[in-house]
């Protein structure tokens, strides 16, 4: 199974409310994105109007690799902007900033690409499941880029109270992963850290302007120079750290209270998750009743089932609940909020499949349904074909892929070439830095 090969590949429509007021200091946009993620969007905005941060509210984070729509709100600016992939549609004005309140539900449109006719054949008694089971409401990988980019948790750094390390892993810890122009910034502040009076040459340094002048004033300040970080990616960071947190003690959760061999486990970008299959008639509506918590200092439980399982995971990471917090810094805080463990898909359906045009001799379907804000139609997707995203148990042979048949009168294909293992992106990387600098030495040995 393959998502979002191209853009068009995942669409999100957001469903939302605002009270309009002809009066109002905040003029309300329809923002329509592509491939951008909603901070570059606002980023974008801001740089090219002038416009300070705080003067943008929204709705929610939408994802990048897709189309997305969105509500966004300006404060007493009125503007244009009909960009290929960046357009603004006015709605009218409001009196109060926009917020995820205002959001009621998301439409996503999803093709699922890379597909066997067996893949296509299970989907049936998949999508049973999903409709009288639901889907646990788990965040999904979007939410842990920073462990993707190699940076971790930044917020547990803060926990501890290194400031400069976590500080290190904003500026100056370029990814493998990015090639853009963010990356040279921060390889250029890696190279010359401490060295704040020199130039950052690269375009997008101006995003890290306010960090850097309060260190060219208090070069040990990092706490200081943190708090000059926009606030919404402070507070992403913590909650980026709680929502791993409640996705480990609601798998913990649910190992207890349905038992391991009743569900199926889907790889993500943090490890790994699970799904119930089949469920008695009381866990159903044990689940279907059951909230867990987003853990913070404040947290309370009720359900003694629920706190044993939060407080294993904070156990595993040498924690109680009064660690959640950065020490001298209340401008940081982990807020206690309680998240549905189960969400059921509205209006699901799904399209006839057929041939996928990306991927030689396989099947793409066309996935749709709503959500409710905050929750990640990527899972949905995976739960729908979680046997594609199976983690493979240690020396377990690779499953070959079924293709789609012959078309009526074409020749026999030819027996196909064993499959190379799969690498990771960055293996790969380094497997090809590895063949270019033996290239490179068996040229100079021959001349």
């Amino acid at each position: 199974m393959k998502l979002k090969q191209k853009p068009e590949d995942f669409q999100v429509s957001e469903s939302w409310r605002f009270d309009e007021d002809p009066k109002g200091s905040h003029y309300v946009y329809l923002m329509d994105k592509q491939k951008l993620s909603t901070f570059d969007a606002v980023e974008r905005i801001c740089k090219q109007f002038k416009i300070p941060r705080a003067a943008v509210s929204f709705c929610g984070l939408k994802d990048k690799q897709g189309r997305t729509t969105q509500l966004i709100a300006i404060h007493r600016r009125e503007i244009e902007l009909q960009d290929p992939d960046l357009r603004l549609k006015p709605l009218g004005r409001s009196r109060e900033a926009i917020s995820a309140e205002n959001t009621t539900s998301n439409r996503f449109a999803v093709t699922v690409r890379d597909l066997s006719e067996d893949d296509v054949a299970r989907l049936t008694a998949s999508i049973a499941e999903v409709r009288r089971l639901g889907v646990v409401n788990y965040f999904d990988s979007q939410r842990f880029g920073a462990l993707k980019h190699g940076q971790g948790f930044i917020v547990k750094d803060l926990m501890r109270g290194d400031f400069e390390l976590a500080l290190r892993n904003v500026l100056a810890h370029p990814s493998e992963l990015d090639a853009s122009d963010d990356a040279r910034v921060k390889g250029f502040w890696k190279e010359h850290w401490g060295e704040w009076d020199r130039r950052n040459p690269y375009p997008g340094a101006e995003r890290y302007e306010a960090v850097v002048r309060w260190l060219r004033k208090n070069p040990s300040d990092y706490r200081g120079a943190l708090l000059r970080t926009e606030p919404r990616w402070r507070a992403l960071q913590v909650f980026a750290y709680q929502s791993w947190l409640w996705n480990e003690g609601v798998k913990q959760y649910l190992k207890d209270v349905v038992g391991i061999q009743r569900l199926v486990s889907i790889r993500y970008q943090a490890g790994s998750l699970l799904f119930p299959r089949e469920l008695d008639a009381a866990q159903a509506r044990l689940l279907h009743e059951r909230s867990f918590p987003l853990l913070g200092p404040g947290t309370k439980f009720s359900d003694p089932a629920v706190e044993s399982a939060a407080l294993s995971v904070l156990r595993r990471e040498g924690q109680t609940l009064a660690d959640l917090a950065v020490p001298g810094t209340p401008e940081i805080h982990f807020d206690p909020e309680e998240r549905p463990i189960l969400v059921f898909p509205g209006r699901l359906a799904v399209g006839e499949a057929k041939r996928d045009e990306l991927n030689r001799g396989r099947l793409r379907v066309n996935v749709a349904f709503t959500l409710p804000p905050g929750a990640y139609a990527t899972l949905v997707v995976k739960r729908l074909f979680h046997w594609t995203l199976a983690p493979k148990r240690p020396g377990e042979p690779r499953v070959a892929r079924t293709a789609a048949p012959p078309r009526a009168g074409a020749p026999a294909a030819a027996p196909a070439a064993p499959r190379a293992e799969k690498q990771g992106f960055l293996a790969r990387r380094r497997a090809e830095k590895e063949a270019r600098k033996e290239r490179r030495a068996a040229a100079k040995k021959g001349r």
